[in-house]
């Protein structure tokens, strides 16, 4: 059976759609329903006219969701009992003992506090080999298992010392706990060394794992028998059951689907060098592509460390919704509280009286008051003025002064994200393209270019639901890790080779499980020079010695100097992905001059144009604005753009 597309993203304020069905694309949107996502993707299925053929088992639905890192934002996870060995109760409070700003003489006490009743201990322990020093004592696990009813949890995580080498005890554990309670083992969820990272992460993915659970599984029922996969952080889907037991490894599902629409629009480009930022109603994501997705190990979100491989993406509170103020200095701040989907931006019309982005640009006539934002919200120009006027008397600058300084302040910030993820690493910008999406992105687009001296930049196909797109860009697949440590010169290739064929197992199993027969395969290293901290990964194909000059030479790239003492292996990596074709954006219908004539107008000095009027092929200059249903571009004076195939704009400075 041919099954029709459709890649979903619940986002802050909005719940994207878009349906791939044959040659024909569809995208639609509507508001976010934060407290139940599933009621606004229900929703957005029967405006679709899809309900009958989703009952039917015909539709394929791929998901980004946020209820993973709204659940660790809001600190909403459930009472989870962590088990240890003796002497490490204190490890999740403890943590690595750093501080966020080192010079910062006020810091702010965010973090979590845990229950230390709930941290609980076993003897059994294994040594810095995998053997075992100690089992567990007799009536041991009887005796935890009467206390852990006691507790009464919902969910049960089991982080043990040296279980990446040897996963018996953890097993023990688990096997005792897992018919009435979430139980999460590190052993699983990240068979890595680093004791505190190891067991945070398990931490967190048993604190938020019955949550996820829950909804996954209701959004199954409703949406079933058609197939349900979630994106994860990496980049890579997963089928929904799977994805209900590892909710750590969702946080970032929503802006992965961003990156991969981002690489495949890029692909087809030849364009493989991007800096791209995601600017919604409520953040900004922004990141760096080299021709694929950059993995990070060292991802935090919500002021949690978590380990599991994750698309490296940098977030900030920027958005259409943040909100603008005068601090208690009498300066004009921007963000990062936002207006979210409830009440949104003043000019929305929902009651909000709080002057946004959003109503700043709509004053300066760079959103056209005429606009119809998505789902047919029209825009209250009056409103926005108001609310601009409120903050404009108080600051004691005319209207169009302080809209101005609004926008200035939300590019510095959306600049300074850029500029931590490509200057701070090594990178250039003007070596790299700029390509924005999100419904926001379009109107900062040429601003922030010209922050980052980037002459060229891309604003794709479908931008204002490209995290949706994302969804069905991607493909089924996993990133997996396992740490073995040992010195390059004391490894053998056959040795590695196995190392890599038993992880792989695992993985093989659960995609032939979705139907999955071939897949694609590569090997990778985390490397250092013995006595190192930090690691870099490098491509593993089969022989030792390429890897070793590789790492030499990435050393020097990264760090200006190479050393002469032996390598370390520390983790084997493995990402392993689904062997399918690409799909094909159908190619953009033509326009007559005539439709784009008859709607010119002028505004502030501005032309409008509507995309779909737009002619392949023909140059636009600055300054004008762009609009369509679901974004609005603002070109400014000194760049042009074009419009390819199927209808990316590229834009050019002059």
């Amino acid at each position: 059976m041919k099954h029709i597309l459709l890649g979903v993203d619940t986002g802050g304020t909005f719940t994207d759609f878009v349906c791939i069905d044959n040659d024909t694309l569809r995208v639609h949107k509507v508001l976010s329903t934060p407290t139940a996502p599933q009621k606004a993707i229900i929703q957005g299925i029967r405006e679709l006219g899809l309900t009958d053929l989703m009952t039917n088992g015909q539709v394929r639905l791929v998901h980004g969701t946020t209820v993973a890192t709204n659940a660790v934002l809001q600190r909403q996870g459930a009472k989870t009992v962590f088990i240890t060995n003796q002497g490490l109760q204190d490890l999740l409070l403890l943590g690595r003992q750093t501080r966020p700003a080192l010079y910062d003489l006020t810091p702010n006490n965010n973090s979590f506090t845990f229950d230390p009743d709930l941290m609980l201990e076993v003897s059994a322990r294994l040594d810095a080999k995998g053997n075992e020093i100690k089992p567990f004592s007799s009536n041991e696990l009887t005796q935890l298992q009467t206390l852990v009813e006691k507790l009464a949890p919902e969910s049960v995580a089991i982080s043990l010392l040296f279980s990446y080498l040897s996963a018996t005890h953890e097993q023990q554990l688990e096997a005792i706990f897992k018919d009435q309670y979430f139980v999460s083992r590190s052993s699983v969820v990240l068979p890595e060394y680093k004791e505190y990272e190891r067991g945070i992460t398990t931490w967190l993915n048993a604190w938020i794992g019955p949550l996820i659970n829950r909804y996954l599984t209701e959004l199954s029922a409703q949406v079933s028998p058609s197939p349900l996969s979630i994106m994860q952080s990496s980049g890579l889907t997963i089928a929904a059951p799977l994805a209900a037991n590892r909710a750590v490894n969702l946080l970032l599902s929503g802006p992965a689907g961003g990156l991969s629409a981002a690489q495949h629009i890029g692909k087809a480009l030849n364009k493989h060098h991007l800096i791209t930022f995601d600017m919604g109603g409520t953040s900004t994501d922004v990141s760096l592509l080299e021709g694929h997705i950059k993995l990070t190990n060292a991802g935090r979100i919500g002021g949690f460390p978590v380990s599991v491989p994750m698309a490296d993406i940098h977030t900030i509170g920027a958005g259409g919704g943040s909100i603008a103020y005068m601090d208690a200095g009498g300066l004009l701040q921007v963000g990062p509280k936002s207006a979210g989907a409830n009440p949104g931006p003043a000019c929305y019309g929902q009651g909000g009286t709080e002057p946004t982005v959003t109503d700043a640009n709509l004053v300066l006539g760079r959103l056209p008051a005429k606009a119809l934002l998505a789902g047919g919200m029209k825009l209250d120009e009056q409103a926005a003025k108001t609310a601009l006027t409120q903050l404009a008397n108080k600051i004691g600058l005319p209207i169009q002064d302080v809209a101005q300084g609004i926008i200035n302040l939300a590019n510095e910030h959306m600049s300074q994200a850029m500029r931590v993820i490509s200057v701070q690493r090594g990178h250039d910008p003007r070596e790299f393209t700029l390509m924005c999406f999100g419904g926001a992105g379009g109107l900062h687009l040429c601003d922030l270019a010209e922050s980052l001296q980037m002459g060229t930049a891309i604003i794709p196909v479908h931008a204002g639901v490209f995290s949706a797109l994302g969804m069905l860009t991607t493909k089924p697949g996993r990133e997996l890790v396992h740490t073995h440590q040992k010195p390059l010169a004391e490894l053998k290739d056959f040795e590695l080779q196995k190392i890599f064929a038993d992880i792989a197992i695992q993985a093989k199993n659960e995609l032939l499980e979705e139907g999955i027969h071939q897949c694609f395969i590569v090997h990778s290293l985390d490397v250092r020079y013995i006595g190192q901290t930090y690691t870099i990964n490098i491509p593993y194909k089969g022989k030792l010695s390429a890897a070793e000059k590789a790492f030499h030479l990435a050393h020097e790239q990264q760090y200006g100097h190479q050393l002469k003492r032996p390598i370390e292996l520390l983790n084997c990596r493995l990402h392993i992905e689904a062997v399918r074709p690409d799909i094909n954006l159908p190619p953009r219908e033509g326009e007559t001059e005539k439709d784009l004539t008859a709607i010119q107008t002028h505004k502030r000095a501005n032309t409008i144009w509507r995309r779909a009027n737009l002619r392949k092929g023909k140059i636009y200059r600055g300054p004008a604005i762009i609009i369509e249903h679901h974004t609005t571009i603002y070109l400014k004076t000194g760049w042009q753009l074009q419009l390819d195939e199927i209808g990316n704009l590229l834009l050019h400075s002059a």
